[in-house]
């Protein structure tokens, strides 16, 4: 890994920080690779429990690097470069919360709305801006957008290039919540301090069933919580904190 991708752990989180800050953290091959490889440590890591993505500088990621290009191989890049980057995301049983500064931009919003939970800056926003140079939206944006947003308003932002601003992102349910652009990295960290808490094996689950629940229906959703309970009622940190609540006092969860 080089140090166009900074990883940092913190306690019980690791930081993980695009490092392309003279380029707005676009991405190129380099940044592809080195991501991947700061999420796979964060998650083989057992005392790792949360991890935080952000960007160096004044943009979270502004998309591709389009001074490398645009060239017919761009559909091999997307499925053998970028979707590894979003599956690892989503297939951790780890927390990311994306910390989003300046701007979130084609591929760069991509990846943020892959993370579980977002915050950005108060003067930050979102743009896909993908129609302007005659493309489609990609990384998977266009299922993200329309499962979280509904196929009208993100054709809309889409077509129209829209840029939207971090209270309209909150409103729209792209982002959880937004802070002074000086306080985002503290409260990103904040805020990953209140998950490292929280039972590793129930996050894990949770994210696991309601990942699965976003294009499977009722009925195999209904079955993985059965599973997924089944495996969790018993486990030390159940037990602890049935025992925590009854004693009032707070659990100590150990991840087993």
């Amino acid at each position: 890994m080089s140090d166009i991708v900074i990883y940092a752990p913190d306690g019980a989180t690791a930081c993980i920080t695009l490092n392309r800050p003279d380029s707005l953290n676009a991405f190129n091959s380099d940044l592809r690779r080195d991501l991947l490889a700061a999420l796979q440590k964060a998650d083989s890591d057992d005392s790792v429990r949360v991890v935080i993505l952000t960007g160096e500088g004044r943009s979270f990621s502004a998309g591709a690097d389009l001074k490398d290009g645009i060239s017919a191989s761009v559909s091999e890049m997307l499925l053998q470069e970028y979707r590894p980057v979003q599956e690892q995301i989503a297939a951790m049983p780890k927390p990311v919360i994306a910390a989003v500064p300046g701007s979130a931009a084609g591929i760069g919003l991509s990846v943020a709305l892959q993370c579980d939970l977002l915050i950005m800056a108060d003067d930050a926003f979102m743009l896909s801006p993908f129609t302007t140079i005659s493309l489609v939206p990609d990384g998977g944006l266009n299922w993200l957008l329309v499962r979280q947003l509904g196929y009208r308003r993100a054709f809309q932002l889409s077509v129209e290039s829209e840029r939207i601003p971090a209270k309209r992102c909150i409103e729209l349910g792209l982002a959880n919540k937004a802070v002074p652009a000086a306080e985002l990295q503290s409260a990103a960290l904040a805020w990953a301090r209140v998950l490292e808490g929280r039972a590793p094996l129930s996050v894990a689950a949770t994210k696991k069933v309601m990942r699965h629940a976003c294009d499977h229906d009722w009925n195999s959703s209904f079955e993985l919580e059965a599973r997924l309970q089944g495996g969790l009622v018993g486990s030390e940190d159940n037990e602890e904190g049935v025992a925590a609540f009854f004693g009032k006092r707070q659990p100590v969860f150990k991840g087993k």
